[in-house]
C-alpha cells in the first residue's frame, strides 16, 4: 500500500515543471515582445542578449526545448553594424544545453555574425522562410565560419519564439 501511494506521488515534478515552464514563459514572452517594440528601429543587442538569455534558461526548463542542444557545443560571435571597429559584440557559447552570454569577444568561435542594423536582426529571427543565404545576399547580413551553426541557432531561436508566442511583430 505504501508502494501504490508513493506512485501516486511520481508525476508531481512534471507537473511542478510544466506550471513553473508555463509562467517564466509568459513572462519572457512578454519582456521580448516590449524589447521587441522598443528597440524596433534601433541596433537589438539588448533583445538578441535576452533571447539569448532566454535560450539558456529553456535549456534547462523545458525538456523539449533542451534535447534540440543534446552534445552540441558551439561558440557564436555576434555583431551589430556596418564592417568596422566600435561595434557592439555579443557573445553566446553553449555547450550541450548550458549557455553562457558575454559582451566579450573570445580569441576562438565557430562562428561570426554580423547584422548590418535592427531590421537584418528581426527578418533573421522572425521571418517565415529564415533564409540566411538570401540575407546574405542583400548584404544584411555576413557570415564567418561554419554556415551549419547559423542554421542551428536560427532554429533554436525560431523555436523559442515560437514557443514563446512572440513570431509575429
Amino acid at each position: 500500500m505504501a508502494s501504490g501511494a508513493l506512485s501516486l506521488l511520481r508525476p508531481v515534478p512534471y507537473v511542478i515543471t510544466d506550471w513553473l515552464t508555463v509562467r517564466i514563459a509568459a513572462l519572457i514572452s512578454k519582456n521580448l515582445r516590449n524589447l521587441r517594440r522598443e528597440f524596433k528601429d534601433e541596433v537589438t543587442q539588448e533583445f538578441l542578449e535576452l533571447l539569448l538569455n532566454s535560450m539558456g534558461l529553456f535549456f534547462y526548463i523545458c525538456k523539449d526545448y533542451r534535447r534540440n542542444a543534446k552534445d552540441f557545443y558551439g561558440r557564436y560571435v555576434f555583431e551589430f553594424g556596418s564592417s568596422g571597429s566600435g561595434n557592439m559584440i555579443t557573445t553566446a557559447t553553449i555547450k550541450n544545453y548550458d549557455m553562457d552570454v558575454s559582451e566579450k569577444e573570445p580569441d576562438d568561435w565557430d562562428v561570426r555574425i554580423r547584422f548590418e542594423s535592427a531590421d537584418a536582426l528581426n527578418e533573421f529571427l522572425f521571418s517565415r522562410d529564415q533564409d540566411i543565404v538570401n540575407s546574405m545576399l542583400k548584404n544584411e547580413v555576413s557570415v564567418n565560419g561554419n554556415l551549419n551553426y547559423v542554421n542551428k541557432f536560427g532554429f533554436l531561436a525560431r523555436d523559442l519564439t515560437r514557443r514563446l508566442g512572440i513570431m509575429q511583430p
